[in-house]
């Protein structure tokens, strides 16, 4: 994984309103004549682009009135009825159920924002991606490993501009985190901890269920939704509730749990901070996990090599409300909180931004800022899209990030379970192959079903 790229960075909090937080700064960009764009057909800088939209509420919602400077002429949904809103918000867009039909028939498409359940984030990303159109694909990137190294191959084949949904990397606190490590504000980092309440509210709320079985009843789908095509390449089974329209994170064949949710916004940061590529191993524990959901509660960690001067760092990944031990450099009454990042030097350590101890706090100077700042997170892909430079999140970066983040969810698998016990999964990204483990290596994809490819 890149390391140099001076548009790589990350924010040190967990909660959605800070993961959230973009820039500020302005960055200018040259203007490029349309022929150099690519002929006729592609917009020039000073253009407005017309974007599609795939997977249009919740997040699809947001994404799309963050880009509405420009001009949206298609929106695509398996769900009409509960799209009806943002249907009505862009009145003059073509409507779509099928993504496929979209690509293939609107020729004003330049640009396609991705904001589906995880398990057609790839299939329609690569889509766009062959047809040459930029895309911004909600996080994680993809659903499975191999997906991940494809579309990013893909995408830099294709030339085209990419941005990953973890907005929290064009804001400030990232570009001040990386700035103070490397520093060397609290001396070499060896470990780094990163914690989410997810996918619990408390003891009695959710936000979406995990550790529960399929549901029997079988109810009939509701009008406006094919469902068909919202289960995609998944295996069929009944319509339900319990998957559509928001609780398809949990479950195994659609989402990708608490760790795909916030891993890519809550572990990019780190990566950035220490300059982290592929682990050498990682493992995990959890509560116990069935075929059919990802586990209340989960403890992943993965290894990682010296890169430079940094040392070898454990990098341990919780969720459902589990935390680190508390640091004996953090003074007494100081919360570590629902969310949060820690990252332990041989100095002190920082939490959720903050150095600690008191002392070393005090008695440190921090530098001047050096990591170039960012205007925001959409506008990135926006000047990217015109022929600026890369999206701070574009698929080279997001695509290997991740691979590593889904890599953990392969250590939760319950048909690995007793054996995982007794051993770390060693990773050869290269082979890319589990080297400790050839059986876990059908977990680095799935087989799709009949009539679904990763083709485009």
């Amino acid at each position: 994984m890149a390391t140099t790229n001076p548009r790589q960075t990350g924010t040190r909090g967990l909660s959605r309103r800070d993961l959230m937080r973009g820039g500020a700064a302005a960055v200018a960009f040259t203007i490029v004549p349309r022929h150099v764009l690519g002929g006729e057909s592609a917009p020039a800088p000073s253009d407005k682009l017309g974007i599609a939209g795939i997977g249009l509420c919740g997040k699809g919602f947001s994404d799309l009135e963050s880009v509405a400077s420009q001009d949206i002429v298609a929106l695509c949904d398996v769900d009409w009825r509960h799209a009806g809103g943002v249907f009505n918000r862009w009145p003059n867009a073509k409507r779509y159920k099928d993504y496929r039909v979209m690509l293939d028939t609107q020729k004003d498409i330049d640009a396609v924002i991705v904001a589906t359940p995880d398990h057609t984030h790839a299939i329609c990303s690569m889509a766009a991606i062959r047809r040459g159109k930029h895309c911004f694909c909600q996080k994680p990137l993809t659903h499975t490993v191999y997906e991940a190294r494809k579309l990013a191959e893909a995408a830099r084949a294709a030339k085209v501009a990419t941005q990953m949904g973890n907005q929290g990397q064009a804001g400030e606190e990232p570009r001040r985190l990386r700035e103070i490590i490397w520093d060397g504000a609290i001396g070499p980092v060896r470990e780094a901890h990163v914690w989410t309440d997810r996918p619990n509210r408390g003891l009695s709320d959710v936000y979406w269920p995990q550790g529960v079985g399929r549901p029997k009843e079988t109810p009939p789908v509701p009008e406006g939704l094919d469902w068909d095509l919202f289960l995609g390449p998944a295996p069929a089974r009944p319509y339900h509730s319990a998957y559509h329209p928001f609780n398809w994170r949990g479950w195994w064949d659609f989402g990708t749990g608490a760790l795909g949710d916030i891993g890519c916004h809550a572990l990019d940061p780190v990566f950035r901070a220490l300059k982290l590529g592929h682990p050498t191993s990682f493992q995990a524990c959890s509560t116990l996990v069935n075929a059919e959901t990802y586990p209340l509660g989960s403890r992943v960690q993965y290894r990682f090599p010296a890169r430079g001067d940094m040392p070898p760092l454990t990098l341990v990944w919780y969720d459902g409300g589990l935390r680190p031990p508390r640091p004996e450099d953090l003074p007494a009454g100081v919360q570590m909180g629902d969310n949060g990042t820690l990252f332990v030097g041989e100095k002190g350590c920082i939490l959720n931004g903050r150095i600690h101890p008191d002392k070393l706090r005090a008695e440190y100077k921090p530098p001047a800022p050096t990591v170039p700042r960012s205007p925001g997170h959409y506008e990135e892909w926006l000047q990217a899209c015109k022929g600026g430079p890369p999206a701070g999140s574009n698929f080279d970066w997001a695509g290997p990030l991740t691979e590593v983040v889904l890599l953990g969810n392969i250590a939760l698998r319950p048909e690995l379970r007793e054996k995982l016990t007794r051993q770390f999964l060693t990773w050869d990204p290269v082979a890319f192959k589990i080297t400790s483990l050839p059986e876990a290596d059908r977990f680095l994809h799935v087989e799709y079903r009949a009539g679904w490819t990763l083709e485009g």
